[in-house]
């Protein structure tokens, strides 16, 4: 195949700085742009191609039961809770691929739809690491005709983000050729990213788990850039907080020590709010614009007032509060019982809700009358799930990860379904778990 000038449209999505690269492949056949892309990555890599010996890689805790362990156990596919702007985070890394003749590529097509099928019905992020995928491994043409036919709109309509991180040439040249027969909208979706560093203001940095050989590939072409060895990839240092810091503080600063129904009510931002939306379909699984959270977590830093009421929107306070819970420093249910909420999935179905009970009483008690208060009001939602499509089991998938993640790096997959279960317990019994009974009915 032969790229030909009427073919492509160079737009916004590949600078002036590419032109020569895609004026060049106006004369060279797409298989030669392939072969010198794999080339040039090689070279800069100082890796050399994946063996086909190589051992598969953990599963990470990975059930031998799941019905697709045989592709999942690779790593591919991640969840990685949310990204910076409240959407669910899914992170694909190419160089998890063993050779082709070790993955049944269908294999891989159809748990990559099982994985997406829990989360299309809410905002999304992918996250795709393009380094390692490399001629050993690559699936075929026919295969990526096959995968573009079967994600349909379901799949891109909620798609909100799709990130490329270190896209190479023939990446932004394949793109600009398929770019006439894809839609506008979908075009605006997708964004560069040369560097890891550029991921940090879309993504939370720290939870992601990122490949050793990417990690590697990174530093060296930021050591290419500057001419010399590249410096290590550091955070920068936190800065102090603000004596009425909201967001990104300890539960205890938040609270000021003060743990009674009023304190919380104010952190947990005003429920009355959310009453006359909490028949709103999709509640806590929309995402809002980006500046709107700024905007207010500014405000609730400063110690200024915040009316939800000037946005007219529901899924605003609904977005600022899973914000809150994932900047915790420590999670919402801490460090201490994550082990023992992941063996919940492993108790008898008529113990788990004293199992739950338990782990919920030995929280702190700043954290445990701030879950109560929480978990309280999202039964309310759940009650209402028959116009707002949110059950417990619903509203576990969305928010269970922002109550709970290991003390180093991201929740894994297998991770995510004794984390829901557990959560789906706290909604749905809330009454036993805390001991108290909850009040509200469904509104007629």
């Amino acid at each position: 195949m032969v790229v030909r000038y009427d073919d492509l449209s160079v737009g916004g999505h590949v600078g002036s700085k590419w032109w020569p690269w895609v004026h060049l492949s106006l004369f060279l056949p797409l298989s030669e742009l392939k072969k010198d892309d794999e080339e040039y990555e090689e070279e800069h890599s100082g890796l050399a191609k994946r063996p086909a010996s190589l051992p598969a890689p953990s599963g990470g805790g990975l059930d031998s039961s799941h019905p697709y362990y045989d592709v999942a156990r690779h790593g591919i596919l991640k969840v990685i809770g949310d990204d910076n702007y409240g959407r669910k985070l899914i992170v694909f890394s190419s160089c998890c691929m063993p050779p082709s003749h070790q993955l049944n590529h269908q294999r891989l097509l159809e748990y990559l739809k099982y994985t997406l099928d829990q989360y299309v019905e809410m905002d999304y992020t992918v996250v795709y690491f393009h380094y390692g995928l490399r001629s050993s491994n690559k699936p075929s043409i026919r295969w990526l005709r096959s995968a573009y036919a079967e994600f349909g709109r379901k799949y891109k309509k909620n798609l909100k983000a799709l990130y490329v991180v270190h896209p190479t040439n023939f990446i932004r040249i394949v793109w600009n050729i398929f770019h006439p027969f894809i839609s506008h909208k979908f075009g605006r979706k997708l964004t560069y990213v040369n560097y890891l560093a550029e991921l940090r203001e879309h993504v939370p940095y720290q939870q992601l788990v990122i490949p050793p050989d990417v990690l590697r590939h990174d530093e060296r072409l930021r050591a290419a850039q500057k001419s010399g060895p590249a410096p290590p990839l550091k955070t920068p240092p936190p800065r102090p907080p603000l004596p009425t810091q909201q967001f990104g503080v300890s539960l205890k600063y938040s609270t000021a020590g003060d743990c009674s129904p009023q304190r919380v009510s104010g952190l947990m931002f005003d429920p009355h709010f959310f009453c006359p939306g909490l028949r709103t379909e999709g509640l806590f699984r929309r995402s809002v614009r980006v500046q709107i959270i700024k905007d207010i977590q500014k405000l609730y830093n400063l110690g200024k007032p915040v009316s939800f009421q000037q946005h007219g929107d529901v899924h605003v306070p609904a977005v600022i509060l899973k914000t809150f819970l994932r900047e915790l420093p420590e999670p919402l249910l801490t460090f201490a019982p994550y082990q023992q909420v992941l063996d919940i999935t492993g108790v008898e179905s008529s113990l788990r809700v004293s199992r739950c009970k338990q782990i919920v009483e030995s929280l702190p008690e700043h954290n445990r009358e701030v879950l109560k208060y929480l978990v309280t009001f999202l039964h309310m939602v759940s009650v209402e799930s028959i116009v707002n499509k949110m059950s417990p089991s619903n509203l576990a998938c969305v928010l269970g990860v922002n109550l709970l993640w290991p003390p180093k790096g991201s929740v894994s997959l297998s991770a995510l379904a004794p984390i829901n279960v557990f959560t789906e317990i706290l909604i749905e019994h809330c009454d036993a778990v805390f001991r108290e009974p909850v009040v509200g009915t469904a509104t007629a």
